[in-house]
């Protein structure tokens, strides 16, 4: 049997007078907040403390959400010229992970550079976070219908709450944040289970590691999406994860392969 859904999950999931709360920021904060606490759990390990994660969360989360939301202004001028209002409208969708995660790793060594701390260390604990966080954050993309892939017949392999909300403009879409979703909690898990068990492991290879795995992740998920930002004939995030994978590799082999004084 086909089934049509006419009614979408609501974006707002609580209005208080004049404010609205929106889904997306809920799972926003949620990751973060997960992420923060796995860092601080981390931390001591490498020689950091909480107040040295904490304020550099302080720092990285508004500028890194500010990355998101001018990423994707930028490879979408063309529309936000003229619509100049919507610019600073993240929480109604449309913003671009590579833009925040570039905004963090500045953000990153300059607070590194300033605090004295190795930035291969905060890098590594900062990882997990960022990956679980990116695996929640996925679920706002869901709530705001966006970040889908071409139409499809059916999604009976999903649940119904999925299925329905995936109905978009009269087809089922690809659930293509549902993929990204479960491919960054997969490398979450996978760092959480060997980074104490893997003897051996040098500073900056958990980094390394995420810059392989999402770099993997995003190249394949982003090859279904409908909603590609565009630089010519090359879709952007599909360039940049090949830079990730690339330069991931790239950083392992010469840590392995270079002389220990």
């Amino acid at each position: 049997m086909n089934y049509f859904p006419n009614l979408a999950i609501n974006k707002i999931a609580l209005e208080l007078g004049p404010f609205s709360i929106h889904w997306y920021a809920i799972f926003i904060v949620t990751g973060a907040a997960l992420g923060v606490w796995l860092a601080c759990k981390e931390a001591p390990r490498r020689g950091l403390t909480t107040d040295d994660v904490i304020d550099f969360i302080l720092w990285a989360f508004p500028i890194g959400l500010i990355g998101v939301r001018a990423y994707y202004v930028a490879f979408e001028w063309g529309y936000y010229s003229q619509h100049p209002g919507e610019i600073i409208a993240l929480w109604d969708g449309g913003g671009a992970i590579y833009g925040g995660l570039i905004a963090g790793a500045i953000v990153l060594f300059i607070f590194s550079y300033y605090r004295m701390i190795n930035p291969l260390d905060l890098l590594d604990i900062s990882v997990p976070g960022v990956l679980i966080g990116q695996a929640i954050g996925r679920w706002g993309n869901f709530i705001n219908q966006e970040a889908y892939g071409e139409a499809v017949s059916n999604l009976n392999y999903l649940p119904s709450f999925i299925r329905e909300q995936m109905f978009i403009d009269g087809s089922y879409r690809i659930p293509t944040f549902l993929y990204e979703s479960i491919g960054t909690f997969t490398g979450f898990l996978i760092i959480m289970i060997f980074r104490h068990r893997l003897p051996g492991l040098k500073h900056g290879e958990i980094f390394a590691f995420y810059l392989i795995w999402y770099g993997l992740v995003r190249f394949i998920v982003e090859g279904m999406r409908t909603d590609s930002l565009m630089l010519g004939a090359f879709r952007v995030s599909q360039v940049f994860s090949a830079l990730m994978v690339i330069s991931g590799i790239a950083f392992i082999l010469i840590g392995r392969l270079k002389k220990v004084d």
